[in-house]
């Protein structure tokens, strides 16, 4: 994604020729180390042509796009580093979850997944165990199940989302309980790690540094 940042909008691409363009893509696959293919070239150069612009290419379309796209790699990177996550399922996460600063904490997110526990107390009695809400999106569930199941056939003794998994499991939790549990856990970390990231990266290009 960060290879297409020079042209964010597509006045960017079809202002110049088909060549010249072509041999700007290459240059930036080099210098970014990615394999460069004409065709994909190609393919962007004549889409650019036929796009309709709705955003007029100024200062702030260019904030809006930049960052946009920089909170997807920090997302995919994120991502891609995380056990369990796959070329499929990390583009559904990253489609259902969108940019994690509109989730001001952790809880937000979880809530949004529906994999947050419901209330569940009448009077003086609260339950120590609680049904989830199931009140987020079902997509994201079903993406974050098949996150889960990956754990639980490659049994990685050394993550964290395991070693919980296992936990409530030993305990004798029923499966959705810990398939449960283990997704809320798959969520908090990828929250952190994601926060993380994104505050690095505002820092490194911060105008103070």
């Amino acid at each position: 994604m960060d290879v297409t940042l020079p042209f964010w909008h597509c006045e960017c691409v079809f202002r110049v020729s088909e060549k010249e363009f072509t041999e700007r893509y290459r240059k930036r696959c080099k210098r970014k180390g990615y394999n460069f293919s004409e065709t994909k070239a190609l393919d962007l150069y004549t889409d650019s042509c036929g796009h309709i612009t709705t955003l007029p290419k100024n200062e702030n379309t260019k904030l809006l796009i930049t960052t946009a796209v920089q909170q997807l790699i920090a997302a995919k990177t994120t991502l891609v580093a995380m056990y369990g996550v796959g070329e499929i399922t990390d583009a559904q996460l990253m489609a259902e979850i969108g940019d994690v600063r509109r989730y001001p904490r952790r809880s937000s997110l979880l809530a949004f997944a529906g994999v947050d526990p419901a209330v569940n107390q009448s009077g003086k009695h609260e339950a120590k165990s609680n049904p989830t809400t199931k009140c987020g999106s079902p997509h994201l569930r079903k993406t974050l199940y098949q996150v889960v199941c990956t754990y639980l056939i490659n049994f990685p003794a050394d993550e964290p989302v395991y070693q919980l998994l296992n936990k409530k499991r030993a305990e004798g939790k029923p499966y959705f309980v810990y398939i449960t549990a283990a997704a809320n856990k798959f969520l908090r970390i990828y929250y952190a790690r994601v926060k993380e990231y994104i505050a690095a990266l505002d820092n490194a290009t911060s105008p103070l540094n």
